[in-house]
């Protein structure tokens, strides 16, 4: 009889050791082990302080979003309308280009991005850009900040005048004549 006994109370504590590791699951751990996609890497400058940086208009951006998002569910938009992108997919992230439109040239625009994970969670992030009014003139992006100063007759016979050359390198270096 003690026999009995023993494996009866073996059998009770195996039997409740079993059905708490049975009931420790719920629903709510699902959530909690899903990785929600990460957006990185935006490269446009983002409107803010202290800076407060224009884009110039009709830009180019991408970003990249964590390899765990599905990318059949990746949306974009921009002032709540749909932008359309392409995705490039790697072993570690995916890389979304779009561009903005020439609609939203002199305007705020909060660019929206979200996506949901292989697993079912989902997660958004934006940006906002201020688009400039009109493109920058060639000159100002090349670092000419100021006009070319105007030069009359006498001004520019004092001024050296600078000769460049459109020679090969190695022409250059037989014209000139050695030192001994």
């Amino acid at each position: 009889m003690k026999v009995s006994r023993i494996f009866c109370s073996a059998t009770f504590v195996v039997a409740c050791f079993f059905n708490a590791t049975a009931m420790a699951y719920s629903p709510e751990m699902n959530e909690l082990s899903c990785k929600k996609p990460k957006f990185r890497e935006f490269n446009l400058t983002e409107y803010k302080a202290p800076e407060y940086k224009e884009v110039l208009p009709e830009s180019s951006f991408s970003f990249t979003i964590s390899v765990w998002a599905n990318p059949e569910t990746i949306k974009l938009s921009a002032k709540k309308q749909p932008l359309p992108f392409t995705v490039e997919t790697t072993t570690t992230y995916h890389r979304v280009k779009s561009k903005l439109p020439a609609s939203f040239n002199g305007q705020f625009v909060r660019v929206e991005a979200s996506a949901k994970a292989v697993l079912g969670c989902d997660e958004k992030d934006g940006w906002l850009v201020k688009v400039a009014a009109k493109p920058v003139e060639k000159a100002i992006e090349q670092g000419a900040d100021k006009p070319a100063e105007k030069v009359t007759g006498q001004e520019a016979e004092k001024k050296p005048v600078e000769k460049v050359s459109e020679q090969p390198a190695e022409k250059a270096a037989e014209a000139v004549p050695e030192k001994k």
